[in-house]
């Protein structure tokens, strides 16, 4: 017996507005911890520039792990940063950080990225860990938070690696 057209509706329906209230809360968080990041330094100030925020501290951290892919930049790590919360975060704060908006971003880009590493940076936003939400239900159907961060760092490092390649095989044919 075919279930009822009703049935099919409502559940759709659960299951949507159960995604939706559990992603909402998830990306919620991840939005007031990465504002918190960007908006205060080390002593709690509140920074008159991004560059002194923590996330900017972060970020220049994590700058060396990129080197090998073409894009050392502190900014480029920050923006992959922010990237977790949405990818479309990466766009909108690398605007941000390169002091112009979205809508001249491209001529901006020119000062951190060489058409090289800037398809190095798209195929590593591209491959790593999707936002924050996908990760709250990978995390919620594999039932285990050792198993989430393994899929994470499996993630990072399938984009690492796939990202190098790219990088160094390009440089090596041009």
């Amino acid at each position: 017996r075919l279930p009822s057209v009703k049935s099919v509706a409502l559940l759709l329906w659960d299951k949507a507005k159960d995604f939706i209230e559990r992603a909402f809360t998830v990306i919620f968080l991840a939005t007031i911890v990465i504002w918190f990041l960007q908006s205060f330094d080390a002593r709690l100030n509140v920074v008159t520039s991004s560059e002194q925020s923590l996330l900017a501290i972060i970020g220049r951290w994590l700058a060396p792990i990129f080197a090998p892919l073409g894009f050392a930049d502190w900014r480029c790590a920050t923006a992959l940063i922010s990237g977790f919360t949405a990818k479309e975060a990466v766009v909108s704060t690398l605007a941000v950080l390169l002091g112009t908006n979205v809508a001249n971003l491209s001529s901006a880009l020119g000062s951190v990225f060489n058409p090289i590493t800037a398809v190095s940076f798209l195929v590593f936003t591209l491959l790593y860990t999707p936002c924050v939400a996908a990760v709250a239900t990978i995390r919620r159907e594999l039932g285990s938070a050792v198993k989430t961060i393994g899929v994470v760092i499996m993630q990072c490092s399938v984009a690492w690696l796939t990202a190098f390649v790219i990088y160094n095989v390009i440089r090596v044919i041009v």
